[in-house]
């Protein structure tokens, strides 16, 4: 009817009450006729425009057959048969129809339908594209409708009807005796001289009346809305030969309450989670076969790996034992118990040196995070350890002063920068000893990624210098401090006689501490014993 007016036709002259369908938006993209707009749109709904008493009538396809003909109501031409009936050649008609559409409820994206036949002798694919937005589902029906029309309407028929059928007009629907059967026809010309010749098309009621094609929900693109985002800062020996040594995980800070400089952006969030029951301690350097990890993870998935994968580094996670005190701990079998919620074992425990931050326990709610290329390593130089930040986390296209912004005090200690416990401790009683001096000898382990190889004789010294500091202990108070700069330091008869009042002798027991010392940071992960002698 718009389209009508628009063409200068007045309201009198315009019946649209033969149709029905919406048109959600139409664009007319360039300049074209009425006439041109309204074909694009006969063509997708399938409907017919004819002019009958001064009126333009616009009726739908497939309506009922207003009247029966027989043989004896044509009327036989001068040359040639009453009756003509054509059937086009298969090849010459489609295989498949292709229609694109605009989608309403997806920002008026293209969406694109399709009806084929399968068991036919031709090849031919059309596309077509209808500037207008309908939901998908309807126009992959009138796509299937459009093309069952063109199948069904390669027979067409050609006859003459007598001036007392001047009431028939273009569109309407007839059915015509022929050879004992009833043929369903759509007059499609009429032109009136002595005798009205007709031209017709077979048509097939079914085709306009078929189910709308599978629903497809809409994939709306929704307007971003940041949150505060759930951030940990982490201070971490180092995991990769790309990963500095010393550098924690943030993205903004300042040593006030302003002035933030920008440290990085973050292209991926990090699998986080929480501890779903207490985590004990276990055993290190060894499986912890006792022991179930059982986390809850807010995004992300878990896998099982194998024990040469899990030996490469896979499947680490950091458990936080205490505030700002991390285990990393790998798991080499992980059971999906509920969307989100892993159960892991075949655990290593105490990775990279952490065997000194193991809780016992690790309290359920204590949270977990995944060690891989999500997190981000921030440029924090020496010089900055120790040295308390303001930190600043949030979307990299809001300004920092924004709400969305989650606010974070972190001192970085330089974790990664201390060394190593020492191990293997040796036990005096083992040998047969007199009272008198007593040498302490133990192994070194080195904080170098080059360490796991097991191909060197020796680990190599990530410090500057080799030195160690070993504490005599009494009870909480240190009665004596040995300092050496090999793996062992002599507790001389005249130092025990000025601590103890006498050399130690077989079966008294000495408690002690080793640390190994780093020019950086001090004192390593101390290594607490007692010696049997």
């Amino acid at each position: 009817r718009h389209l009508c007016q628009r063409a200068g036709l007045p309201e009198d002259r315009i019946d649209v009450s033969g149709l029905w369908g919406a048109v959600e938006g139409y664009a007319i993209t360039a300049l074209e006729s009425p006439r041109a707009s309204i074909t694009t749109l006969s063509r997708h709904f399938g409907f017919d425009a004819v002019e009958a008493e001064g009126v333009i009538r616009f009726v739908m396809r497939g309506r009922a057959s207003v009247a029966t003909l027989g043989p004896d109501d044509l009327v036989a031409p001068r040359e040639g048969d009453v009756l003509e009936l054509t059937r086009g050649q298969e090849t010459e008609l489609l295989q498949a129809l292709k229609w694109q559409v605009a989608r309403a409820d997806e920002d008026y994206d293209a969406a694109l339908v399709e009806a084929r036949r399968i068991t036919v002798d031709t090849t031919r694919i059309a596309s077509e594209s209808f500037p207008m937005a309908v939901p998908p589902e309807e126009a992959e029906r009138r796509c299937r409708r459009a093309l069952m029309e063109a199948w069904v309407g390669r027979e067409t028929a050609a006859f003459r009807l007598p001036p007392s059928r001047l009431a028939l007009d273009p569109a309407d629907a007839i059915r015509l005796q022929h050879d004992g059967r009833l043929i369903d026809l759509r007059l499609v010309s009429i032109a009136d001289a002595e005798a009205r010749g007709i031209e017709a098309v077979r048509q097939d009621r079914a085709s306009y009346d078929l189910p709308p094609g599978a629903p497809r929900p809409s994939a709306l693109s929704q307007a971003v809305v940041f949150g505060a985002p759930e951030a940990v800062l982490l201070d971490l020996p180092q995991l990769t030969e790309e990963q500095p040594a010393h550098r924690p995980f943030a993205v903004f800070r300042s040593p006030s309450t302003d002035g933030f400089e920008l440290l990085t952006t973050l292209g991926s969030r990090a699998r986080i989670g929480t501890l779903v029951s207490d985590f004990y301690a276990g055993p290190t350097s060894r499986f912890d076969l006792g022991n179930a990890l059982v986390v809850d993870l807010l995004t992300g998935t878990l896998e099982s790996v194998t024990d040469l994968t899990l030996f490469g580094g896979a499947n680490a996670l950091a458990i936080e034992s205490a505030s700002g005190v991390w285990e990393i701990v790998q798991a080499g079998a992980a059971e999906l118990l509920a969307p989100g919620r892993y159960r892991l074992t075949r655990l290593l425990r105490g990775q990279r040196g952490t065997e000194a931050a193991m809780g016992n326990p690790a309290p359920a709610g204590a949270r977990v995070v995944v060690l891989d290329t999500a997190l981000a390593s921030l440029p924090i130089a020496e010089a900055d350890l120790g040295i308390p930040w303001n930190c600043r986390i949030g979307p990299a296209s809001r300004p920092v002063s924004d709400e969305t912004y989650v606010a974070q005090t972190f001192t970085p200690s330089g974790v990664g920068l201390r060394p190593y416990s020492v191990a293997h401790v040796e036990q005096p009683w083992r040998k047969a000893r007199s009272p008198g001096d007593l040498t302490i000898r133990w192994t070194r382990r080195s904080r170098a990624l080059a360490a796991d190889s097991w191909g060197g004789l020796e680990v190599p010294l990530a410090e500057e210098l080799e030195a160690y500091e070993v504490e005599i202990l009494d009870g909480a108070t240190v009665k004596r401090v040995l300092s050496t700069t090999t793996t062992s330091a002599l507790y001389t008869a005249a130092q025990q006689t000025a601590d103890w009042g006498g050399p130690l002798g077989p079966g008294d027991t000495l408690d002690i501490c080793i640390y190994q010392l780093s020019a950086l940071v001090g004192r390593g992960a101390p290594k607490t014993v007692t010696l049997i002698l």
